[in-house]
């Protein structure tokens, strides 16, 4: 029953007529089988293991809902505690220090320039391409004139 569910609430059924219909059945048999999982299994890793892959199947479902929307909607309220969130969570924490890092590069363009370097040269410090360091030399030549 539970894999059926899973696979039934996986489903994309973009390629039957009325989306609208299969979407509210799989919010009611999401809803069933959270409120199964939570009532008939006892072990509670396994819960949890259960209660994260129907979670990650909703957040995949239901990609314009926020999480908020489907923690109300389908009464979970630790979703946060969710391996998907906290994977998503710390993937974007990683990229938003690369991107971090990477403006920090770019920040030091103009003052290598000034120091004499040759942007060939700004290029390897930074371990940018030469390219990148000439667009941005250009962009801050380009604003200087303005």
């Amino acid at each position: 029953m539970v894999v059926f569910a899973v696979f039934w609430l996986s489903y994309d059924h973009q390629d039957v007529g009325n989306t609208k219909a299969f979407d509210e059945c799989a919010i009611a048999n999401a809803k069933e089988l959270i409120s199964r999982t939570q009532q008939e299994i006892d072990n509670e890793p396994k819960q949890r293991q259960l209660l994260e892959l129907l979670e990650t199947i909703l957040v995949y479902k239901f990609p314009k809902m926020t999480r908020k929307e489907i923690e109300l909607m389908f009464g979970l309220s630790d979703l946060k505690q969710t391996r998907v969130y906290q994977e998503a969570k710390q993937e974007g924490r990683q990229e938003g220090r690369q991107e971090g890092a990477r403006q920090e590069k770019f920040r030091m363009i103009p003052l290598l320039l000034r120091l004499g370097l040759s942007i060939e040269q700004a290029a390897k410090e930074l371990d940018l391409s030469v390219e990148e360091v000439l667009l941005e030399s250009q962009k801050l030549s380009q604003s200087q004139d303005s």
